[in-house]
């Protein structure tokens, strides 16, 4: 398999700057996940891993040979896409051995290859049919079939499952990570999805307009946000952001939140003003004691927990409360914060402010 490391990486079409210098490391056997909306640079990053598209400037290396300018083809990398790219006049059997077939392989082991697979994706009873009549799902599974028979060095994949329906769509995803498991290949693997990012990825780099905002697990990317685009885009509901009152200095545990003090985690650098508060849903809690306090808006059932919707004088935020607790329309409540998983940001910036909570993550980023 392999080890990929971006440096630098640009892609300018004409004026508009696709890919503004992206920098990180896909360890050799990583599930990597680029992430972000549409129009961010992540598939542009990707084909350019791939040689589809050559870089402006930056190098890419893949086991520690730079492939910047080599083509495609001389990358040992397959790809696969979104709308399956299979060739309709090809039943199952040829479209998978198709590569090898154009290598000059021997019928003998092309045969072999092609079993095993189709035992891996389960298809051998479906290998002699039409690409024609097979459903989405089937069609995903030869069109996979057809990267992994080549045994290449690393797997890029362009939102393969976005043609599926949702239901569906969440069982490939299962077994697409089951699948990479159990070969151990390295993958980069495209989405706007974040769920989709959160199940599947062992790391991720999240986009926005050409620029990494974040790169790390999907744990840290969640609990630390490097940025309040990080912060928005990654959760469901997003993070609440509250306006601070006034300045901040290094070492200091609380803000001014609506007038009250609220503790935050000890903040190691120092800012004059226009701070914003963030903090999930699943750290805010109903205290009658506070003296912060919201009106209930709305709710809204989940089963085990419910999202409660309150206004306060400074704006809304959203609660995870579990489903037990008490919460009517209409009803004031006092909010409470975790204060050991808030972060504070540079409203004009959008950037986290270094705290105890996320020090190591500014640090590496």
């Amino acid at each position: 398999m392999a080890e990929i490391l971006i440096r630098g990486l640009r892609k300018e079409f004409g004026d508009f700057t696709a890919v503004q210098s992206s920098s990180f490391k896909i360890e050799d056997g990583e599930f990597f996940m680029l992430l972000g909306p549409s129009g961010c640079g992540k598939t542009t990053t990707l084909r350019m891993i791939a040689g589809l598209e050559l870089p402006t400037s930056g190098e890419i290396f893949i086991d520690g040979e730079e492939v910047g300018m080599k083509p495609a083809s001389e990358r040992d990398i397959a790809f696969v896409f979104q709308m399956f790219a299979l060739y309709p006049h090809m039943n199952v059997r040829r479209n998978i051995s198709y590569p090898l077939i154009s290598q000059g392989m021997p019928k003998a082991d092309v045969k072999a290859r092609v079993a095993e697979v189709a035992e891996i994706l389960g298809i051998g009873d479906i290998l002699n049919r039409p690409v024609g009549g097979l459903s989405g799902g089937d069609r995903q599974r030869v069109a996979l079939a057809r990267a992994i028979v080549r045994r290449p060095k690393a797997f890029m994949m362009d939102e393969p499952l976005g043609a599926l329906d949702a239901e569906f769509r969440e069982y490939m995803a299962d077994e697409l990570r089951a699948l990479h498991d159990r070969m151990g290949a390295t993958t980069v693997y495209v989405t706007h999805d974040q769920l989709e990012a959160m199940q599947m990825g062992d790391k991720i780099v999240v986009m926005n307009h050409g620029v990494v905002e974040q790169f790390g697990t999907p744990q840290d990317i969640y609990d630390k946000p490097a940025t309040m685009f990080v912060a928005d885009f990654i959760g469901s509901p997003p993070m609440n952001f509250l306006p601070v009152e006034g300045a901040i200095s290094a070492g200091s545990q609380e803000v001014r939140l609506g007038g009250h003090s609220v503790s935050v985690p000890r903040q190691r650098e120092a800012m004059s003003g226009n701070l914003m508060l963030g903090v999930r849903p699943e750290h805010v809690a109903l205290r009658d004691q506070s003296a912060f306090r919201g009106e209930v808006l709305a709710t809204e059932y989940l089963g085990t927990t419910q999202i409660i919707t309150c206004r306060t004088s400074i704006g809304d935020l959203k609660a995870r409360l579990p489903a037990s607790d008490p919460a009517t329309v209409g009803e004031l409540v006092g909010l409470t914060f975790n204060p050991a998983m808030i972060t504070l940001f540079d409203a004009g910036s959008g950037r986290a402010l270094v705290s105890d909570l996320n020090a190591e993550i500014m640090a590496n980023g």
